[in-house]
């Protein structure tokens, strides 16, 4: 009976882990596939945000008058359906009152942004509705990530929605563009998306052991000041979405002053009171430079802390999110300058895009600190 025992020094034999080392392997393969989704729809909203920009900037957002989110996949494939389609356009405001006498081939051009645009939007639900069903299917899912990955999903279905609520508000009255308020909640909302895919995306790749530890090491008041800086910075990208949702952009091209003075004069002209903060061209901007300002401090205050971190990738995280802010800065004071020029909007909107995944990232490094990346004496 004695001979069945082992001693606890006894080397055990290489077969018997190999199961749960294959397990493991396929776990972190598994994580790293569904990281790889998540990016590639992260790029895709990205490009969302950029082609929306340009249809923005086009004056392309009201060209098509339906919300069909299925036959609307289906762009005019004859005469007679282009002229159609350019019919029901001749209906709404804009046509009548600002784009009277555009030809049709003028329309075809503001009609293919628009259609882009929308179809985009159609493939980024395919493309994560294939991915999840697939990961779904294949039981790859880690445990506690099917709600977080539900959640994308319809914030995706709801974002349609809202698209269809923002253009609907340009159809009718006296409106030439679509409401500014209503723009901002658009693309608030593809921020949402944006930064939360790129959150999980970062997250999934670690396993919940590794992500324990790291939580050991975080950085907790660097971690809170960066969330406020994040806060702060969506922020601005609202109010930066009323200033194009209304052109104000144009409104005062002088800087650092407005019209020759800190505060604009024209801050207060609209009645009622409370619409001068989403309409009134002056107050708009100025609302986006001085909360520009308040966060630039704001990040240099960030960044100068986290200089004394002793973790390099910490370090390293901060440094380029603090490069993306000046670039930034500098780039929104040419577009003012410059009267907001189509190159120079849209390169002020992906620049945003990249400065607002450098805040998540480097925040993301402070909460889970890579324990290699330690620099020795630092």
């Amino acid at each position: 009976m004695m001979s069945g025992k082992r001693s606890i020094f006894e080397e055990v034999s290489g077969e018997k882990p190999t199961e749960p080392v294959v397990k493991t392997k396929e776990k972190k393969d598994a994580r790293r596939s569904i990281a790889r989704w998540l990016m590639a729809i992260f790029a895709l909203v990205v490009l969302m945000i950029a082609v929306g920009g340009m249809t923005r900037l086009t004056d392309s957002g009201l060209s098509i008058t339906e919300w069909r989110p299925v036959t609307g996949a289906v762009p005019p494939l004859s005469a007679e359906a282009w002229d159609s389609e350019f019919e029901k356009y001749r209906a709404i405001p804009e046509y009548q009152l600002q784009n009277k006498g555009m030809s049709l081939s003028e329309f075809k051009v503001i009609y293919w942004w628009e259609w882009g645009h929308r179809q985009l939007g159609r493939v980024i639900g395919l493309v994560w509705a294939i991915g999840f069903l697939y990961f779904l299917a294949r039981k790859q899912i880690p445990r506690g990530w099917i709600p977080p990955l539900l959640t994308l999903g319809a914030l995706g279905g709801l974002q349609g929605a809202i698209g269809w609520w923002m253009v609907s508000s340009g159809l009718t009255g006296t409106m030439l563009d679509v409401a500014s308020y209503r723009l901002a909640t658009h693309l608030g909302l593809a921020f949402v998306i944006l930064g939360l895919t790129a959150w999980f995306a970062m997250k999934i790749q670690k396993p919940e052991a590794d992500l324990l530890q790291a939580r050991r090491r975080r950085e907790t008041g660097l971690l809170r000041v960066t969330s406020i800086l994040l806060a702060g910075t969506f922020l601005q990208i609202i109010l930066g979405a009323l200033v194009a949702g209304i052109d104000a952009g144009r409104s005062y091209t002088d800087w650092p002053l407005m019209g020759g003075a800190f505060f604009p004069a024209t801050a207060w002209d609209l009645t009622p009171f409370w619409s001068n903060f989403f309409e009134n061209a002056g107050l708009v901007q100025f609302n986006h430079r001085l909360l520009g300002y308040i966060i630039f401090l704001g990040a240099v205050f960030v960044w100068w802390r986290s200089r004394s971190v002793p973790v390099a990738a910490i370090r390293r995280s901060y440094a380029v999110m603090m490069a993306f802010f000046v670039g930034q800065i500098a780039l929104g004071v040419l577009t003012v300058v410059y009267a907001a020029p189509w190159y120079l909007g849209i390169s002020h909107q992906l620049l945003g895009v990249a400065l607002f995944t450098a805040i998540i990232s480097a925040r993301f490094h402070s909460a889970y600190p890579p324990e290699e990346r330690i620099a020795r004496g630092a």
